[in-house]
């Protein structure tokens, strides 16, 4: 296997206000431009694991290895963070929680911007982005007068233009339709970067992701070939979960 992109050894992490691990001894590895589903019930980590690989959730013990940087538990230096961001972005479940601007236009511009890009560079790569995703229609819009499936699109847009190395996703498919899911497959298809795309959905799991993470009550509870995993009934049944 390549050098991975991402490695994760020993993550645990707990949330703040008591309770117990919401992630527990968590290790695996991702090398570059692969596409992995991290697949579990609802409360097995999912999004936890995503939040502590942006920073926002701290880890506890273990070190995260992402891109060029490494996270440990403790107190992270904003400029490791800044930098950690450039690197992975982060697609939120609810595209609202990242489209706060009047226009599209303005949400993309918006990283590039407090990266300190110029204005003329800025408009290239929001340009770049809206004609790769193929939404350039949606440039003047507001956020509040897009469908469920152009918000995807921009949501997803607005990450491209930081530029990431990797890209993290969580419950893409949540509140699209079938059609709205066949396009967001299309645009995950084609982009060359890393990804983890944390999904219930195990069919749309099965066609774009060739490995699988299987986490149950935050630790991984298996990992290996989507074609086995999600077809295994009795290892899904063990986490709450239906096979293909």
């Amino acid at each position: 296997m390549d050098t991975p992109i991402i490695e994760a050894r020993s993550v645990s992490a707990v949330y703040g206000g008591g309770g117990g691990p919401v992630l527990r001894d968590v290790t695996f590895a991702v090398p570059p431009g692969e596409r992995v589903a991290l697949v579990g019930a609802n409360g097995a980590g999912k999004t936890s694991l995503l939040l502590a690989m942006v920073g926002i959730l701290p880890i506890t013990s273990g070190s995260l290895h992402i891109g060029s940087i490494e996270l440990n538990a403790g107190p992270q230096d904003k400029r490791k963070l800044k930098t950690l961001r450039e690197q992975v972005s982060l697609v939120f479940q609810d595209p609202d929680d990242q489209l706060f601007m009047p226009s599209i236009y303005e949400d993309l511009a918006f990283g590039p911007r407090n990266m300190g890009l110029g204005e003329d560079a800025v408009h290239h790569r929001v340009d770049e982005v809206l004609t790769r995703l193929g939404i350039g229609f949606l440039k003047d819009r507001s956020p509040l007068r897009l469908s469920g499936g152009e918000k995807r699109m921009a949501a997803i847009a607005a990450s491209l233009t930081m530029n990431p190395q990797v890209m993290l996703f969580d419950e893409p498919t949540a509140f699209l339709d079938p059609k709205a899911q066949r396009n967001l497959m299309g645009v995950l298809q084609s982009l060359p970067h890393t990804q983890l795309i944390a999904t219930h959905d195990l069919a749309f799991a099965a066609v774009l992701c060739p490995r699988v993470i299987l986490l149950q009550q935050g630790a991984v509870f298996a990992q290996g070939p989507a074609s086995e995993l999600l077809r295994n009934g009795e290892l899904m049944e063990q986490c709450g979960l239906e096979a293909i």
